[in-house]
């Protein structure tokens, strides 16, 4: 498998595979240590009781961690049984990501479960309704911690810190609110800090007086334009064409769609993570859907650990949100976002007042991500899409790139009738 197609390494999320493994060794070593002076978290306890009451849950553990995985290479097993791994889980929760110029983990509990996700005992795990309840709370109770100020102690100028000058390059602070004097910049949590907005008038919307254009709704690099799209499809085989029914969770909309476009992207661990409405018009439904949280394509055999060969096959089965929009533009009609959770994301965020009627502006915000790997869905009705923005078109993979193109929020990925 090679690292530059891995959307998860492309995009930032994860590591190098050496350098993964390192991060491995070290939290191992950290974790082990500590053993005697660490108590559970609930969470993790409540996953610990359900795997000795379940025995089928207690052997997709068991075997996962003690499979190869399919496309990793790994160069020896870091986790050696479930008491282990629930360590591991464990005291991430009382971390936050840290910044790194070349190893960075941004998904810690995604990299504890690289292993096990490429296995075929993790490819049923993580597929059970159980086990992602159980993870859900898990991820949950972070994100807790995530929202609290200790999780500001990366937000500092020291190795590791989000305020070193090297952080400070790759994500263009200088581009987003925040207070360059304060203590921690001002923000009052990490979740505050990877929430971040842009400054006023740094994204501006492309055409806003033209309704024929459509806007990105994120900052996002292009993986997947999807045509004459089908109400049922078998999303889980190799080329994981777009299942309406199944990516809009049986909504009554479905029956619009059929024949029609999906343009999907995914954003990386740096940049912004809010979701801007794609057109102008009014709020039909929104709503949260539960979904997976690790689940991967195993259909595409040894590139199933590839989130580039799986993302399609995620929008189907992730945890996401679905918001339904009728556009100003009779002609585009109604229009569907969908943010997914890719990974350690336990939360897709809908603001509040999108609530059916509301009118938003084209570009308006519509919500956001909360810490993690994520991907995003705009779908339209047949013969909508005139054509893309070359921008928006997704490029072959190029090893030599240091990084995928991306379309920034706001400006135009596509012309429709």
């Amino acid at each position: 498998m090679s690292d530059a197609k891995d959307v998860r390494r492309q995009a930032g999320w994860l590591p190098p595979q050496d350098d993964l493994e390192q991060w491995l060794e070290e939290r191992q070593e950290r974790v082990e240590a500590e053993r005697d002076d660490v108590e559970l978290h609930p969470t993790v306890v409540e996953l610990q009781e359900l795997l000795a009451s379940d025995p089928l849950l207690r052997m997709y553990v068991d075997r996962m961690l003690t499979e190869e995985p399919k496309g990793k290479p790994y160069s020896k097993r870091h986790i050696q049984d479930p008491a282990q791994l629930l360590r591991l889980v464990n005291q991430v929760l009382t971390t936050a990501p840290e910044f790194s110029e070349q190893a960075m983990v941004a998904t810690p509990l995604n990299a504890i479960l690289d292993w096990p996700m490429g296995t075929t005992a993790g490819f049923a795990a993580f597929r059970d309704p159980r086990f992602n309840a159980a993870i859900k709370k898990i991820l949950n109770a972070w994100c807790t911690f995530l929202d609290s100020p200790d999780s500001r102690y990366v937000l500092t100028d020291a190795e590791g810190g989000w305020m070193s000058e090297a952080a400070r390059n790759a994500i263009g602070i200088e581009r987003f609110e925040h207070d360059p004097d304060a203590e921690h910049w001002g923000f009052e949590s990490w979740n505050a800090f990877f929430t971040r907005r842009f400054k006023e008038g740094e994204r501006p919307v492309a055409e806003p007086d033209d309704d024929t254009v459509v806007v990105s709704p994120c900052e996002s690099s292009p993986y997947a334009i999807g045509r004459d799209v089908q109400r049922e499809d078998s999303f889980w085989i190799k080329s994981q064409p777009y299942s309406l029914q199944d990516l809009l969770a049986q909504d009554p909309s479905v029956e619009e769609f059929v024949g029609g476009t999906i343009w999907q992207a995914y954003l990386s661990a740096t940049s912004y993570h809010r979701w801007h409405s794609p057109v102008a018009g009014r709020v039909v439904r929104a709503f949260n859907v539960d979904g997976t949280y690790y689940s991967e394509a195993d259909t595409e055999g040894a590139g199933a650990t590839e989130p580039s060969n799986s993302q399609g096959y995620m929008a189907h089965v992730a945890t996401r949100a679905v918001i339904l929009i009728e556009a100003d533009n009779a002609e585009i009609g109604l229009v569907a976002f969908v943010p997914i959770g890719m990974s350690d994301v336990s939360s897709c965020l809908i603001h509040p007042h999108l609530q059916p009627g509301y009118h938003l502006a084209k570009g308006e915000e519509l919500g956001y991500f909360q810490f993690g790997g994520s991907t995003v869905c705009v779908v339209f009705r047949p013969g909508v899409v005139e054509g893309f923005t070359l921008e928006a078109i997704p490029q072959p993979d190029d090893p030599a790139a240091p990084s995928p193109p991306v379309v920034q929020v706001r400006s135009s990925i596509a012309t429709t009738r």
